[in-house]
């Protein structure tokens, strides 16, 4: 082994994560509407999901079709070139999305997403130590919701932008079906023949 790769495996980091079981949460969920439901997670009154803890985001604002998140840049979440991996973006911005639609439905109600469109505008390093990404709702309909979302930095600084199309599911749709399962925290659940990834 060579100097160098002494000196790097000498320098290993740890990170440690707990959570609480996310079926309690969701199992909550089917009794608030959208809006409630995250406003209870963002005040610390229903556990975060693990994704989030495990990834360092969190809810910073909630209102009716729009939905702030906040990310703790840090090197757990590095590709191997040295930045933030895309993927980090793509779940930060589709959290953010799916939680603006979310927080537009009534109880009863979930979604699922059908779509999602990320374009990757900056590299992001522990330079920057938090990003914020918004969700906001663009379009509403009794079936089909859109969104778009923006990864920023704390100087206003552009990161990533995005779209989603959204499915809406259970009382008020167009097929009257019963809600599903509970939404996780990107309110994705497993409709009729779906693959458990909520398509």
């Amino acid at each position: 082994m060579t100097q160098a790769a002494e000196s790097a495996a000498a320098q290993v980091r740890r990170r440690e994560v707990t959570w609480e079981d996310p079926l309690v949460g969701a199992a909550l969920a089917q009794d608030l509407s959208g809006l409630d439901y995250l406003l209870a997670i963002a005040a610390g009154r229903i556990a975060p999901p693990p994704i989030a803890v495990l990834l360092g985001m969190s809810i910073l604002a909630v209102e009716p079709g729009h939905v702030v998140f906040g990310l703790d840049v840090g090197e757990h979440l590095y590709n191997p070139i040295g930045s933030v991996h895309g993927g980090v973006f793509c779940t930060l911005l589709d959290s953010a999305m799916g939680c603006a639609v979310h927080a537009s439905l009534d109880r009863g109600q979930a979604y699922t997403t059908l779509e999602l469109k990320v374009n990757l505008v900056k590299a992001l390093t522990v330079k920057t130590p938090s990003v914020v990404a918004t969700g906001q709702v663009v379009s509403t309909g009794r079936r089909v919701i859109t969104a778009s979302g923006q990864i920023t930095g704390p100087d206003g600084l552009l990161y990533a932008h995005a779209t989603t199309t959204c499915l809406v599911l259970g009382p008020g749709s167009a097929a009257g079906q019963e809600a599903g399962p509970a939404p996780g925290f990107n309110g994705r659940e497993q409709p009729p023949g779906g693959n458990g990834d909520g398509r």
